[in-house]
């Protein structure tokens, strides 16, 4: 599978250029996982983390499932990965597969898109019971984008560790 990653605009709404840049971090972490076997992805390459790139793309359908669903669209649904709300069990991939953590991460991509969709504004707001407050879906997407680029940093590491590949 090749992941397309399409630039943001240049000269585009507020919302139009939130939503590409985060479509852009996504498409991002795909591709540092192409072309790599699952025992590759699971691969824990930068001692002693036992960070790998299975565990970041785990790691990170529990971020979108925890903004998107659980804050801003209220569910009330436990974590993907952790009864106990520990998103840190994310990490542990050595027994995942890259379909089983792809399809998670890419179903909750897939509601956080819709949900920012069908939101009327980047003011509507979710509350985030971890800090116990609201916040809006705008910061909701500024910090996905974080989340994204610093755990993208993370991949360009792991992933030069795996097979020395550098750059997307």
């Amino acid at each position: 599978m090749e992941t397309e990653r399409i630039g943001p605009p240049l000269l585009a709404g507020e919302r139009e250029t939130l939503r590409a840049f985060l479509d852009f971090h996504r498409a991002t972490l795909a591709m540092k996982c192409e072309g790599l076997t699952d025992e590759e992805l699971r691969r824990q390459s930068s001692p002693p983390s036992t960070l790998s790139l299975l565990g970041l793309v785990r790691h990170m359908a529990e971020v979108e499932r925890t903004w998107f669903r659980r804050v801003i669209n209220a569910e009330d649904i436990p974590l993907i990965w952790s009864a106990t709300g520990d998103f840190q069990e994310a990490y542990d991939a050595s027994a995942s597969s890259r379909s089983e953590a792809f399809e998670a991460w890419q179903r909750e991509v897939e509601h956080a898109r819709r949900i920012e969709r069908e939101a009327e504004s980047l003011d509507v707001t979710g509350h985030q019971a971890r800090w116990g407050e609201d916040v809006s879906l705008r910061l909701v997407m500024l910090h996905m984008m974080h989340e994204y680029a610093r755990h993208n940093g993370h991949a360009d590491f792991l992933r030069e560790a795996v097979d020395g590949t550098v750059g997307v």
